[in-house]
């Protein structure tokens, strides 16, 4: 008898378990111990944080030239809001707090990827910088360096990926042979 009112719901562009395989890959990625270990990303709460929103950008800006990729994009941002919703409320934030703080992570997130694009357009040091502000509180610029040559070769392989890997979330992220290399 509901038939007539599936018109109200939003189309889905991906299955839920596809959107959730390729947040997982992003989320996975972004606690690999190499960039804690060797890349100097501080191994706190915000340092987490960043590193997701850097994998977080760097899938979307690729899916931008995927066919569906803003729909897809939007799931995958919209899975992102929910699972940060859902960590507030489990770490024992208060409703009334919560919207105040998931603006908060939406204008770091913005924020982050106008800084990132723009850099980007100005070269590898200017990306450095970027990453160097955002990700390592303004410190190690040597280590932003290595962070940057890491996303860009990410952005490579994202570039390289099918756009069926991409939509199925079989992509899997590079991990950086100099961070690997160093001791």
């Amino acid at each position: 008898m509901l038939w007539p009112f599936n018109h109200f719901r939003k189309p889905q562009v991906a299955p839920r378990g596809t959107i959730e395989a390729i947040y997982g890959m992003i989320v996975t990625q972004a606690r690999e111990p190499l960039f804690y270990r060797d890349l100097g990303v501080p191994d706190t709460v915000n340092g987490r944080f960043d590193l997701l929103l850097l994998h977080l950008w760097l899938m979307l800006r690729r899916l931008k030239s995927v066919e569906a990729g803003t729909g897809l994009s939007q799931a995958l941002f919209d899975h992102f809001c929910e699972d940060m919703d859902d960590n507030l409320r489990e770490m024992g934030v208060g409703d009334l707090a919560v919207p105040k703080r998931m603006r908060a992570f939406g204008e770091a997130f913005y924020g982050r990827s106008v800084a990132y694009d723009m850099a980007l357009t100005e070269g590898r040091e200017a990306f450095a910088q970027a990453l160097c502000k955002n990700v390592l509180d303004g410190e190690k610029i040597e280590k932003a360096r290595a962070l940057a040559a890491y996303a860009e070769t990410a952005m490579a392989a994202l570039a390289a990926s099918s756009e069926a890997a991409l939509r199925d979330g079989s992509f899997r992220f590079p991990l950086s042979e100099k961070a690997r290399a160093e001791p």
